[in-house]
């Protein structure tokens, strides 16, 4: 079987976007090559590592600002996915300007034989520990042990398996908040990591939405393969229409844009008392994110930081 490559050009900032973007597109897999990742690597492991290949070592004298991120399509797919693809990073740039810089957003096509690319793509991935929390790939689960906090997650389906920092932030965080008679609600749901993760720690319930069909597929098959769909409800929305359904605990790995859109909504659905864990702000973004939650009557209670992402907790007063 044939594949075409997509490769889109843009910034360490814009890459989880852009990525999100291409797994709407695609069941086979998007990877991302970010220079930087290997920088930070080489500077970590300096002291541990015996050798180091001068070629990569001179690259962390100076950092990229380029991301390559690449999804794979069928090829019969090809020009269909072409149109749309560019219609969304099109509106990317336009929604971006002057908040995240995307880069170029330059698309490049190639065909690729596409027999041995899931089993390769696979190899990339291993199971991931946050806090007391694993996170691990479906075909990877015999790897962790039955006794651990387990959350399989197929990632075949859509967007990833939680690798980024964004998610791995909140995935700490809820560890320090959840309560056994929580409900807790997550606001773009992606694959469903968060919500599977917040009935794995304890939560009573948990209300998985998102606005993307190929997520809340990915979401619902994933709550069934951790055996958590009893626990959870998962909805084809941006929030939940019936205000009176509350939750103790709201989390979204959002950008900060959309969090800024969906603070009304938010601020209807939430307990009072209740935390807030939001994600995927960038840097730059931080403030506008903390002012616009704080005149709602939130107040920060927690800050973490990773690369160029920052979350935070804040309770609803």
């Amino acid at each position: 079987m044939k594949f075409t490559e997509f490769t889109v050009s843009t910034t360490s900032e814009a890459q989880e976007i852009i990525s999100d973007v291409m797994w709407s597109f695609t069941n086979y897999g998007v990877a991302i090559c970010d220079v930087n990742d290997i920088i930070e690597l080489i500077e970590k492991r300096r002291s541990t590592w015996d050798y180091i290949d001068e070629k990569l070592s001179g690259a962390a004298s100076e950092k990229s600002t380029e991301v390559l991120v690449k999804a794979y399509v069928p090829t019969e797919k090809t020009e269909e996915v072409s149109v749309l693809l560019r219609k969304r990073l099109d509106e990317i740039a336009e929604n971006s300007k002057g908040y995240i810089p995307v880069g170029s957003l330059e698309t490049v096509k190639r065909t690729v034989d596409g027999d041995d690319w899931i089993e390769i793509w696979r190899k990339h991935y291993r199971p991931m520990l946050f806090g007391k929390v694993w996170v691990c790939p479906e075909w990877l689960e015999k790897e962790v042990p039955d006794d651990k906090i387990k959350v399989r997650i197929d990632s075949n389906m859509a967007f990833g398996t939680g690798e980024h920092e964004t998610t791995s932030m909140v995935i700490e965080m809820m560890q320090e908040y959840i309560k056994p008679s929580d409900t807790v609600i997550d606001v773009g749901c992606g694959s469903g990591i968060l919500g599977i993760a917040a009935v794995k720690l304890g939560a009573a319930h948990a209300i998985l939405t998102d606005i993307d069909f190929v997520a809340v597929k990915s979401a619902e098959h994933n709550c069934m393969l951790n055996g958590v769909s009893d626990k959870t409800t998962v909805a084809l929305a941006n929030l939940l229409d019936d205000t009176s359904v509350k939750g103790e605990l709201i989390v979204a790995n959002i950008t900060a844009e959309v969090l800024g859109v969906l603070a009304r909504g938010i601020l209807k659905n939430i307990k009072e008392k209740g935390i807030l864990i939001m994600s995927g702000i960038i840097r730059s973004r931080y403030d506008f994110v903390l002012k616009t939650y704080s005149d709602l009557g939130f107040n920060l209670i927690e800050k973490r930081q990773k690369g160029e992402w920052i979350a935070m907790a804040m309770r609803k007063e």
